[in-house]
């Protein structure tokens, strides 16, 4: 048995499900909302290869390196973006959250506080990680700045990392939140999705 295996969570009017083909044309649609593939510092798949996209992401499953999720809105279906476990590693009770972005309409909105809440309650409580990462591209600010506001504290950077999808070479800005930190993020969490808004 796999150390995370695939698994389907609700929580405020959004689902997490695993990524399959089934949500090609939806995953096609959420990243044509905004132009996403646009953006350098993202990894959202132009819309010609969002089944590679779907694909690259079952073969990181089948290897142990990452699931996938597609996020749904509950009552409607519609795919609103996706995002993943990776990098797992089972002997030290971690795995990070990433390749994740969302339609456009649905930023800046209680989607992504919503996903991380699930995921990292999945993370800490069901798997018993002890550590759950991110990384994120050093250009990336909203990325940093919505990392941060999930309570994640900065690990450092890794210069000359990883490429971007134009070739360049990133830095890559690392963060990490601990099982000891984990009850007071969750309560900030759930305290930013119960406040009006």
């Amino acid at each position: 048995m796999a150390f995370v295996e695939p698994v389907t969570l609700n929580k405020n009017g959004i689902t997490l499900e695993p990524l399959t083909l089934d949500h090609e044309d939806g995953l096609r649609q959420a990243a044509a909302d905004g132009q996403l593939w646009n953006i350098r510092v993202t990894s959202v798949p132009e819309p010609e290869h969002t089944r590679r996209y779907i694909e690259d992401a079952l073969a990181m499953r089948e290897a142990g390196n990452r699931l996938a999720f597609a996020v749904l809105d509950s009552a409607t279906g519609q795919v609103l973006g996706s995002s993943s476990f990776h990098d797992i590693l089972p002997a030290v009770k971690r795995v990070e959250i990433g390749y994740t972005w969302y339609a456009k309409s649905v930023q800046r909105s209680h989607v992504n506080t919503t996903c991380k809440l699930l995921m990292m309650t999945h993370a800490f409580e069901t798997l018993g990680c002890r550590v759950v990462g991110w990384r994120t591209d050093n250009f990336n600010f909203a990325s940093q700045t919505a990392i941060e506001r999930l309570g994640a504290r900065k690990d450092g950077v890794i210069r000359g990392h990883a490429l971007r999808r134009d070739g360049t070479i990133r830095d890559t800005v690392m963060y990490s939140l601990t099982q000891g930190e984990w009850p007071e993020v969750r309560a900030q969490l759930q305290y930013l999705l119960d406040k009006p808004r």
